[in-house]
Order: C-alpha cells, then sequence, then structure tokens
C-alpha cells in the first residue's frame, strides 16, 4: 500500500512541478507549485509525520503560497503575445542537465547506489517535541535566513511595483 501511495504521490509532485516551470501564466504556475507542496507533505504522511505534514500545508502550501500570489498579483505582470524561444546556450545546457539527470537514474536503478544506507527513525520521529529541539537548536540560524530571505523578497516586489507606477 506504501508503495502504491509512492508511486501516486511521485507521479503527482513531478508533474506539477514541470507544471510549474512550463506554464507562462505566473497564476497557474503558483497553483501547480500548491500541488506539489501538498503532494510532499503526502510523502510525510508515508514517513508517520504527521505533524510534519500538517505544518507543510498550513505554512507552505497555505501562508508560502498566499504571500506568492499576493506578490504576483501586485506585480500585476503584463501578458506577453510574443513567444520567447530558448537560446543555443540554455538549449545545450537543459541537454546536458538532462543527460546527466538521466543517469544518475539509470545507476539508481540498477542498484549501483545500493551501498547508501538511511538511518531508521527515531523513536519521536516526527512528534511536536523533536521538531522544536531541532528547529530551535541546529537548524534555528537557517530558519531566521529562510525567513529574512522571504522578507527581503517581498520588499523587493514592492519596490518593483512602485517603480512601474
Amino acid at each position: 500500500m506504501n508503495l502504491i501511495g509512492f508511486i501516486l504521490l511521485t507521479l503527482l509532485s513531478v508533474g506539477s512541478a514541470v507544471m510549474v516551470i512550463q506554464r507562462r501564466n505566473p497564476v497557474e504556475s503558483a497553483l501547480a507549485l500548491a500541488v506539489n507542496l501538498i503532494s510532499i507533505a503526502g510523502f510525510y504522511l508515508l514517513l508517520n509525520a504527521q505533524f510534519i505534514a500538517l505544518l507543510q500545508v498550513i505554512v507552505y502550501a497555505g501562508a508560502i503560497m498566499v504571500l506568492v500570489l499576493f506578490v504576483i498579483m501586485l506585480l500585476n505582470l503584463p501578458e506577453d503575445p510574443r513567444e520567447s524561444r530558448s537560446g543555443f546556450f540554455q538549449l545545450w545546457l537543459a541537454v546536458g542537465f538532462t543527460a546527466t539527470f538521466a543517469v544518475i537514474l539509470r545507476n539508481a536503478i540498477r542498484g549501483q547506489l545500493a551501498d547508501a544506507t538511511f538511518a531508521a527513525p527515531t523513536a519521536g520521529f516526527g512528534t511536536v517535541s523533536v521538531l522544536g529541539h531541532e528547529l530551535f537548536s541546529r537548524f534555528f540560524y537557517p530558519f531566521e535566513v529562510i525567513s529574512l530571505l522571504l522578507v527581503v523578497a517581498m520588499v523587493g516586489s514592492v519596490l518593483l511595483a512602485k517603480r512601474r507606477l
């Protein structure tokens, strides 16, 4: 049952991630990102980390997506009727990255990366106390840097919107 759920969530998350970078309309791209964030919460549920899954939905799929949509609406981007083509360098860079990803995926499927061992989850994995301890000890500074980065991005989008007026 977990394997079927994992396969379905993988297809959903990869499909929505492709839609995020494929769509030209920023609102459609943001909604595909919300689907991707919710599918990631499904992975947390498969790992029996219900609290982290709940935080993923509330914080990222909820609050952060509202912030992203607010910035998109604030910028009020006009429709671009002309089709933009990727440059020669970008095309070959995409081909190179795709080939590298295909080789890594092939090696993983063949089992050449089977020597990588994963530690078993600890007794309190996914609980509020363990998450709080990790967040306010080991991950305190990265958490604060990310919140500062979001504030800077918001101020930058406001400045971009005011400059256009």
